[in-house]
């Protein structure tokens, strides 16, 4: 008995981390957060993930903050007169059955007003709460990379 035991566990492993940069709230699920680490003068940081909804109904990410900062902001860059424009807005809708992509030139989190740089360097994390209309709230831990991911890697879980 204790053998098949030890192989039920050895099995399920593997899928216990299978996905452990996915983090739920409701019908949502947040892939991979993550942040480029910075030079340690940088004044701010932008956090990173793919919001994916499985519902039959549209949710909306009201807001966000994090402890190692004294303003997050939501923002988006959007083209103006040929220019990239980098703007906040007020929420993002996540659409019923469909998902949207925090990344480089589109919606991501900005970290203004930095309180803790030590957790700004590659391999560590930082809680990073993101707070919606529907789901409530779910605090995710924010990957620091030296590189941002390969795009596959960043969207696997969202697809």
């Amino acid at each position: 008995m204790l053998n098949k035991l030890i192989v039920l566990a050895a099995l399920l492993l593997p899928a216990c981390f299978a996905n452990a940069d996915d983090f739920k709230a409701g019908e949502l699920q947040i892939a991979h957060p993550w942040s480029q680490e910075l030079p340690p003068n940088a004044p701010t940081v932008a956090a990173y993930f793919v919001i994916h909804n499985s519902g039959k109904t549209a949710d909306r990410l009201l807001s966000v903050d994090s402890p190692i900062a004294a303003q997050a902001q939501l923002h988006e860059h959007i083209k103006q007169n040929d220019l990239m424009k980098m703007q906040q807005v007020p929420s993002v809708e996540i659409p019923a059955g469909g998902e949207v992509r925090f990344a480089p030139m589109a919606y991501h989190v900005m970290l203004l007003d930095l309180k803790d740089r030590s957790l700004l360097t590659d391999g560590k994390r930082f809680p990073l709460t993101l707070h919606f209309e529907k789901s409530g709230d779910l605090t995710v831990e924010v990957t620091v990379q030296k590189q941002p991911p390969q795009d596959a890697q960043m969207h696997a879980h969202a697809q």
